[in-house]
């Protein structure tokens, strides 16, 4: 189960239809965004452009044995009922395979039931995105967004980030071993301070700070990102940006264990 508290206000809402060229932060919009990109996940619903309720699961709960239930609950809870929902967006990648496959699928299922669009939103950027407070109060304009991929690995993406807030990103998604990660942007983060973010920059921190000293400054916790992935969803989706659920693709980065297996077998095969 999903834990945290939950504001609960009157649903004043009627039911929507599939729209283009909405502000689906606007008056009246309600979101639904669901993050699976890591073991707790996240799942929030927001109304027209604030946070509603937002919440975080256990990680010792698969999220198969809580979707899509929990979501159910936590709109009921909430006064809202699916057919008030204009938009959903989900976290899109990277991160394990089993939790992206449930968190999208989920999502999917329930905007082909009742005809919404959907987007599907970087989870490090995400990631930068809740960061930026953080990474003001530091005086960074760097935010490394790390996610723990396992293996030693860990997902990493890096933004450079201005006095407003806004976000460009320098390095695209990739998966390495964390001192290559750094190693690798140290012509972008010379002389920078660097806030970095999520639960890889959490469990690889001797290493961020061996490389990088007192420019370094590590989350404290990873944040919650279901509520800015409806943020960033709406932005997106009042761009033009949404689509059909059919259309929804995952962000991997690193290609599934049963491909690579399939490859190690073909190229064992060729060589006998």
């Amino acid at each position: 189960m999903y834990g945290g508290s939950l504001v609960l206000r009157p649903n004043t809402l009627s039911p929507l239809t599939f729209a283009r060229s909405t502000v689906y932060n606007g008056p009246g919009m309600i979101t639904l965004a669901l993050d699976t990109t890591t073991a707790t996940g996240s799942v929030a619903i927001r109304r027209e452009g604030r946070s509603l309720a937002e919440r975080s699961g256990s990680a010792q709960i698969p999220h198969g044995r809580r979707l899509p239930g929990d979501i159910l609950h936590m709109l009921d809870a909430a006064g809202v009922s699916l057919s008030d929902v204009a938009l959903y967006a989900v976290a899109s990648g990277p991160g394990a395979f089993t939790g992206l496959r449930i968190g999208i699928a989920t999502i999917q299922g329930l905007a082909f039931a009742n005809r919404r669009p959907v987007l599907g939103i970087s989870a490090l950027e995400a990631l930068a995105h809740a960061s930026t407070q953080d990474a003001a109060a530091f005086g960074a304009m760097r935010i490394a967004a790390w996610m723990d991929a396992a293996r030693g690995e860990v997902f990493t993406s890096l933004f450079a980030v201005d006095t407003n807030g806004a976000l460009e990103c320098l390095e695209e998604p990739a998966v390495e071993a964390p001192v290559a990660a750094l190693s690798r942007w140290a012509p972008a983060t010379a002389n920078q301070l660097v806030f970095f973010a999520g639960e890889g920059a959490l469990r690889y921190s001797d290493d961020i700070r061996n490389a990088l000293g007192t420019r370094a400054r590590v989350n404290a916790r990873a944040p919650a990102l279901a509520s800015t992935i409806g943020e960033l969803g709406e932005a997106a989706a009042s761009r033009g940006l949404a689509g059909a659920p059919h259309a929804l693709r995952p962000l991997y980065v690193r290609r599934p264990d049963a491909v690579l297996a399939r490859e190690r077998t073909r190229a064992e095969a060729s060589t006998r």
